[in-house]
């Protein structure tokens, strides 16, 4: 098995940046969902209920700054896409704490069970794809450990999934399909809910060992 695409989102619910080589730390890889988009009131707000989100890029640029669809996240104008998006109160805010996450820090998909699918595997938004993998191994794979150069991660448990697997990454059309067939053939779950056990640096096409 070898690590077949790195992902990074450094902007919450938006869409993400594929990558080369990634720093791994306990809080994942690092400054993935660093930013976050909240209301007037101090709700969170997603791309569950605002999936106009998913069609603005989070990346980071050179100083490790995340930016949106190419701006500054802290600047005038990526405010103004974000509320174009998420509504005329919606506001950016920097949070480096776990609650960031929807479950564990670290989902990772894996080629086998995408192409049993038969749908693209940006609707799971992982972090890692795990390629050479047989068909719906995966989900033998929980309380079992990855090994990743230094690296070691915890397989927790199976991801259940939600709306956002049903917009498509480039057009956002929704196909409720997709989370339907989900539910029918793998009791919507699908990819992996993971914690880190030792920190590394991961690399494309790097070798991927499933231990005890």
């Amino acid at each position: 098995m070898f690590v077949k695409e790195l992902w990074r989102y450094p902007v919450k619910s938006l869409a993400g940046e594929k990558i080369a080589e990634a720093h791994l730390d306990e809080m994942g890889i690092a400054g993935d969902r660093q930013i976050l988009v909240r209301n007037g009131h101090g709700r969170m707000l997603t791309s569950r209920t605002h999936h106009l989100l998913l069609g603005l890029k989070g990346t980071l640029d050179s100083h490790a700054v995340a930016q949106i669809s190419g701006h500054a996240w802290d600047s005038p104008e990526a405010l103004r896409l974000v509320q174009r998006a998420a509504g005329s109160d919606a506001e950016l805010f920097k949070y480096d704490g776990v609650e960031r996450f929807d479950v564990l820090p670290l989902l990772i998909a894996t080629d086998g069970a995408i192409e049993h699918m038969g749908f693209d595997g940006r609707r799971l938004r992982p972090n890692i794809v795990i390629g050479g993998v047989g068909g719906l191994e995966e989900r033998n794979w929980p309380g079992r450990r990855l090994r990743i150069g230094e690296a070691v991660i915890n397989v927790v448990q199976l991801r259940r999934r939600c709306v956002m697997t049903t917009y498509d990454p480039d057009t956002l059309e929704q196909d409720l399909k997709v989370l339907k067939s989900i539910i029918s053939e793998l009791e919507g779950m699908m990819a992996l809910d993971c914690s880190v056990q030792t920190p590394g640096v991961l690399l494309e096409n790097q070798n991927v060992e499933l231990i005890h």
